[in-house]
């Protein structure tokens, strides 16, 4: 039986992800399907999990013998798993939100490049993340890699790259089975929970040897490189940073190190969560993302003219981040949770400002040489689909290159200090984005139709929770 597929062909009009990837004895990632039937056998893989995210980043797919994968087969989902909610629920239908008629097939369509083990199963396993077609093999434009592809084709357009590095925080915490209760951080090596105001603590990443040597040792053998770790400042609150690198790529890798991450911290009966506030009084949890743009053919950087001094299209991207990014907030912070970590006075910016190297402004230009020149968004939370916070961060900056929206002057002082800038909840920032006409044209209609009745629905699920906040204050004396 030929290894080569029929039925999974390219999506039409998608740009490609990769540039040409690594021989089968590499970690991650194959060229062809013959050379992907050789990579499966040198490692005996019995299993892979053809795997894609969903509108929240959940991994949804299917698993199948490694020789089926290799066969002339077909994959196929649901669309109505791209129409629930975080806790499972499908919402009512509105004028924008719409569930496909039948609920037909979507066709799932391996990406090679980014086949690798499962490090931490017992049987041998392998992954493969995939695009999502119809059955047609057109591109289903709002599934989340398919709209950040979207984004990366307008700047292909211009003969431009973006190049991003994300930063994820993440919270290590003892587990939990009954969620009335709060979380508490886990006992360390010492026998102790790790207390708060760890930040950049040697001694508080010792805390957690062994586990950090899984991190570590999981993702080399799926080919991910970790730049840098620290411990933040909440207690058992930690910072992993990745190489900087193409967007569709490093989506690819959040994705696969959040569920690397979470694997590592069950292996040693703790629990990781990327939740923007899992504990009160504490610091949240951020996505930073840093971005520039360069020249596709010469490599420059699109933000430094050639003399070093910043050019106009970096001003002019800072400035369409100060105007568009408070509209797509809810990209960057999706659920009713994460607007409790975008408060005052808690190591989090809560304005549309921008600084010289200013953490407390919600776009900060990092201290660089000119081809490094680069703005960081502050206010993604590290609860956000990567694929969809890289998305709405880059294309609030194209839309201020192609509109040459030109930015405020720098804040040289706190920022944070004045009144907060931003939708204060969900409900607020699903509105701004419906109502912002420039998006449709980056994400389409359709896509943001679906986001905002995702978005809506899980937000009377929330509403139907009582909490001990109502219990405490409203029980006995209203």
């Amino acid at each position: 039986m030929s290894p080569k597929k029929t039925t999974l062909k390219p999506a039409k009009n998608v740009p490609s992800s990769k540039k040409s990837p690594p021989d089968p004895g590499s970690l991650r990632g194959v060229a062809s399907w013959k050379e992907a039937a050789q990579f499966l056998r040198a490692r005996g893989i019995e299993d892979i999990e053809c795997i894609t995210p969903d509108l929240a980043g959940v991994p949804r797919g299917k698993m199948m013998p490694s020789s089926k994968f290799t066969s002339n087969t077909s994959l196929a989902l649901p669309s109505a798993i791209y129409r629930h909610t975080i806790s499972g629920e499908y919402p009512e239908e509105t004028e924008s939100f719409r569930y496909e008629p039948r609920d037909s097939d979507l066709k799932l369509v391996p990406d090679l490049s980014t086949l690798s083990v499962v490090p931490w199963e017992t049987d041998p396993t392998a992954q493969v993340i995939c695009d999502i077609v119809s059955v047609d093999g057109e591109e289903v434009p709002y599934t989340p890699r398919n709209v950040l592809k979207r984004v990366m084709k307008l700047y292909h357009d211009r003969g431009w790259k973006p190049i991003v590095a994300p930063e994820i925080e993440f919270y290590l915490v003892a587990k939990n089975d009954d969620p009335d209760y709060p979380l508490h951080p886990p006992k360390g090596r010492s026998g102790r929970a790790i207390l708060g105001g760890q930040g950049y603590s040697i001694a508080g990443i010792n805390e957690f040897d062994e586990l950090i040597d899984d991190i570590y040792h999981f993702s080399e053998k799926q080919g991910l490189e970790i730049d840098t770790l620290i411990h933040e400042e909440g207690p058992a609150q930690l910072e992993i940073n990745l190489r900087h690198g193409n967007p569709i790529e490093l989506a690819d890798q959040v994705f696969l190190f959040k569920r690397t991450i979470r694997e590592a911290a069950m292996k040693h009966g703790i629990y990781a969560t990327f939740m923007a506030k899992p504990m009160q009084g504490q610091a949240g949890s951020a996505m930073h993302i840093h971005q520039s743009v360069i020249h596709e053919d010469t490599g420059k950087n699109v933000f430094s003219n050639p003399d070093g001094s910043p050019s106009k299209e970096f001003f002019h991207f800072i400035g369409g981040m100060q105007k568009y990014v408070p509209s797509v907030l809810c990209m960057l912070a999706p659920y009713v949770n994460s607007y409790r970590r975008l408060t005052p006075d808690m190591s989090c910016p809560v304005n549309n400002a921008w600084g010289y190297d200013n953490r407390t402004t919600a776009f900060r230009v990092p201290v660089s040489d000119p081809q490094a020149r680069r703005v960081e968004n502050r206010l993604p939370s590290s609860d956000a689909n990567p694929y969809l916070a890289l998305a709405a961060s880059l294309a609030c900056g194209l839309l201020g290159i192609t509109k040459e929206i030109e930015p405020t002057a720098p804040t040289e002082d706190s920022a944070n200090e004045g009144s907060i800038d931003l939708p204060r909840g969900l409900l607020e920032a699903v509105a701004l984005m419906e109502a912002e006409p420039a998006f449709e044209e980056i994400f389409g209609r359709e896509f943001i139709g679906l986001y905002a009745g995702v978005k809506r629905g899980e937000f009377e699920t929330f509403m139907q929770v009582i909490s001990p906040w109502e219990r405490e204050f409203l029980l006995l004396n209203v």
